[in-house]
């Protein structure tokens, strides 16, 4: 989960957003406290409120005088408490007595260098049931003013968590507008997974008028471009092959008019050669057609591979091992699957004849799929082959001669016929002992 998420863009531009929020606040309160903290502006701030302190001292008296600090109570949303030699006097019944709150300096007036406000001389402060109280020295009597007043309920309010939740809140909104950004992503990867599996007539939906709707855009073109060379190529070695067959059949006709001899027996074989390709090349641009041409019919898979090897390989039977379940039925081509298995078994007996192990044909089914895998014990193929498998006239070994090897259109074959059974052809690159290819047909899907 974590190896994901560091891959998904949003998560990552989220993460920018939280580490640029975090150094935003961070040097936010830096700043603050760099400007207030300058010795102007906290000898000016200071400076106004110990006058106001004096304003209260002048305006109540020494001795203080109840009427004066009664007055102030009515115009200012504050109650006052006075106490000293014969008097305790308070502006609301209900204010704490003084013993009951702990008067002490406060972090924000003092005279350390990283205090907010310079200190104020001869008072103290306290706080008592979300009240808070100032305690102002006025020779031997003390005046304690609790703002606000003791009748009113102060509303308490956290600015911290006030601006956490705000500050979630937008990161929120950030990570949605984000998804919603990236969001085209997703199907411009599934689209462009389709055509990178040979779905070439697959298109991106238009998804945005924006910079992932015009690589939709592209991507689509792209595939166009693919898809008309692959058919220019497909249509140029179809009129190859059907202009090709006349000069052969009169090549076959004048063969056999000549007399029999080591040379006309050479050029007979590749005459048949050549005819074989062609034949090949017409099969496989019949089964690339729009419109897929099978005989579709249940077909016992046992039946079918026993019946093959009586029929083309019954001299080589002990050298082959089959393991099928009796009851596999597959909806499949009869005819082309079994020329799809006759090609993999030529290739695995031309490559480990040498061998004494036999090769091994295996058949298995799963919920949605049959699994024939035809596995030799030759010189196998190298990794770097495994991509090119079931491309047309490509050989894993270009040294090969007739002899050693064929035109490199049997893979060609086998993998235009299991795709146009909606299925696959791959190579199992884990198996060491030589060469093992896994064909995957649909258990009773329809033809693409």
């Amino acid at each position: 989960m974590i190896q994901n998420l560091t891959r998904s863009l949003s998560f990552r531009l989220l993460a920018i957003f939280l580490a640029m929020g975090a150094l935003f606040a961070y040097g936010a309160v830096l700043g603050i406290r760099w400007v207030y903290l300058t010795d102007d502006l906290r000898d000016l701030v200071s400076g106004h409120l110990a006058l106001h302190v004096n304003y209260v001292k002048d305006d109540i008296g020494n001795p203080p005088r109840i009427e004066n600090a009664l007055a102030i109570s009515q115009k200012v949303p504050v109650d006052i408490r006075i106490t000293g030699p014969s008097m305790d006097w308070a502006s609301d019944p209900n204010f704490p007595p003084i013993d009951d709150l702990s008067f002490g300096t406060s972090d924000v007036f003092s005279d350390a260098a990283d205090a907010w406000l310079g200190n104020l001389e001869e008072v103290e402060f306290a706080q008592h049931d979300a009240h808070g109280f100032l305690k102002i020295l006025q020779g031997d009597y003390a005046v304690v003013v609790s703002t606000p007043k003791i009748a009113d309920t102060p509303t308490e309010r956290q600015l911290t968590p006030i601006i956490l939740g705000f500050g979630l809140f937008l990161v929120l909104l950030a990570y949605l507008a984000v998804r919603w950004l990236f969001k085209p992503i997703g199907a411009i990867r599934w689209g462009a997974a389709q055509i990178g599996r040979g779905n070439f007539e697959h298109r991106i939906a238009d998804i945005r008028k924006d910079q992932l709707g015009d690589l939709a855009n592209d991507i689509n073109l792209m595939a166009g471009d693919v898809q008309n060379m692959l058919d220019a190529k497909r249509q140029l070695l179809l009129g190859i092959s059907h202009e090709l067959r006349s000069p052969l059949s009169r090549m076959n006709l004048g063969l056999e008019l000549l007399e029999e001899s080591d040379d006309v027996a050479g050029l007979r074989g590749d005459v048949q050669e050549m005819e074989k390709i062609i034949s090949t090349l017409l099969e496989a641009e019949r089964l690339h057609g729009r419109h897929v041409s099978l005989q579709i019919a249940p077909v016992s898979i046992n039946i079918l591979i026993d019946n093959l090897i009586e029929n083309f390989f019954s001299s080589y039977r002990h050298q082959m091992r089959v393991k099928a379940p009796p009851e596999t039925v597959l909806n499949i081509d009869e005819a082309r699957v079994t020329l799809m298995l006759k090609n993999l078994l030529s290739n695995a007996l031309r490559y480990s004849s040498d061998s004494a192990e036999p090769i091994s044909i295996e058949v298995t089914t799963d919920k949605h799929s049959c699994k024939i895998s035809v596995a030799d014990h030759g010189p196998g193929i190298a990794p770097a082959q495994a991509a090119f498998i079931g491309e047309p006239f490509h050989r894993a070994d270009p040294s090969r001669t007739r002899g050693t090897g064929g035109t490199g259109l049997g893979l060609y074959l086998v993998k235009t016929i299991a795709q146009a059974h909606g299925g696959t052809l791959e190579l199992d690159q884990t198996y060491l002992e030589g060469a093992r290819f896994i064909i995957r047909l649909p258990l009773g899907a329809q033809p693409r």
